[in-house]
């Protein structure tokens, strides 16, 4: 994600208008590190199996970034990781060894497809992820569809935003297949993206009264430089909301056991919403910068319980810049 100022004193900046061409690639900036990337995830209902797919351009790099995987309660992590990846030249298909990724826009802020033939690593330990990535060669694959429910919310001085999602589908692990229909999300964003400098968390969720919420906090240090989130009510859109807090309590490997995120409120008394986060399984990634920088990048599908009960399901990011040596 692009990390910009915080907002002035004044609030937030407004959040940009949205028109069907954003859903697709933008002209890129001059800077090195300009990136546009899409994500889309997906939750079975009950939490117990979860995937997420994401596709990054760095033009000025001349590489796309392809990562997509499968987790859940007792089974290894099946994850695809390529930093190497040649750019499509037209369209979001992608092509490289052992991997074909299609990405098709079907209907602007209302339907996606996604298709994926590859081969995938799976590992017992997900911490294996930072080292030298290696475990079973495993066939992977598939043939998934995000639809919008609710809308999209685009964020404040940002060009990134945000959609809740269902999805359905299919998805091949070996000799497996898997019948997906559960809760998703998907965002899309452009800008100067600098894993290695500043931290963050990112978080989504879909509660069982049909609540949607979404939240961004990024820091530098211990200081905040950027919150912004969301929560849609049942049958609703999502509406924004400027105050953000969270916190995580950290396991092995910097691997999160907890945490929790609050959305709403004046600032002054407690948050409107807060979720107690639990992750059920972790898909993470190392970051290598292009002069050697690293950030770890653990991401997690997560059980989430509300502090007045209600409970809910989605995927946690926490973004790890690690010291340098």
């Amino acid at each position: 994600m692009s990390h910009p100022d915080p907002p002035s004193e004044g609030g937030a900046p407004p959040a940009p208008t949205l028109t069907p061409s954003d859903e697709g690639p933008h002209p890129p900036g001059p800077e090195a590190l300009w990136n546009e990337s899409w994500y889309f995830d997906w939750a079975a209902d009950d939490g117990r199996l979860g995937g997420y797919v994401r596709l990054g351009l760095y033009p000025n790099l001349g590489v796309a970034w392809y990562w997509a995987c499968v987790v859940g309660e007792d089974r290894p992590l099946v994850t695809v990781i390529d930093h190497e990846v040649p750019l499509p030249g037209s369209g979001l298909e992608v092509r490289s060894e052992g991997l074909w990724a299609a990405h098709n826009l079907e209907t602007a802020f209302d339907h996606w497809s996604l298709g994926c033939e590859a081969f995938a690593v799976s590992v017992d330990d997900p911490a294996e992820v930072y080292g030298a990535l290696r475990g079973e060669r495993v066939p992977f694959g598939f043939d998934l569809e995000w639809e919008t429910v609710g809308g999209a919310y685009p964020y404040p001085g940002v060009d990134r935003y945000e959609v809740p999602c269902r999805v359905s589908g299919e998805v091949l692990v070996g000799q497996e297949r898997i019948q997906i229909d559960g809760s998703g999300q998907r965002d899309h964003s452009w800008g100067v993206r600098d894993w290695w400098s500043v931290g963050w968390c990112w978080t989504s969720s879909a509660l069982d009264d049909g609540t949607r919420t979404h939240a961004t906090h990024v820091t530098l240090g211990d200081a905040l430089l950027y919150g912004t989130g969301y929560l849609q009510a049942p049958g609703g859109v999502p509406v924004g909301v400027e105050r953000v807090e969270r916190g995580q309590e950290l396991g092995a490997d910097g691997l999160p056991s907890s945490g929790w995120v609050g959305f709403g409120g004046d600032g002054e008394g407690p948050a409107e919403v807060t979720l107690d986060i639990t992750p059920v399984a972790f898909a993470p990634v190392l970051l290598t910068g292009p002069e050697g920088q690293a950030s770890r990048f653990p991401r997690a599908l997560c059980r989430y319980t509300a502090r007045d009960g209600r409970t809910g399901v989605g995927w946690t990011e926490w973004n790890q810049p690690q010291p340098q040596t």
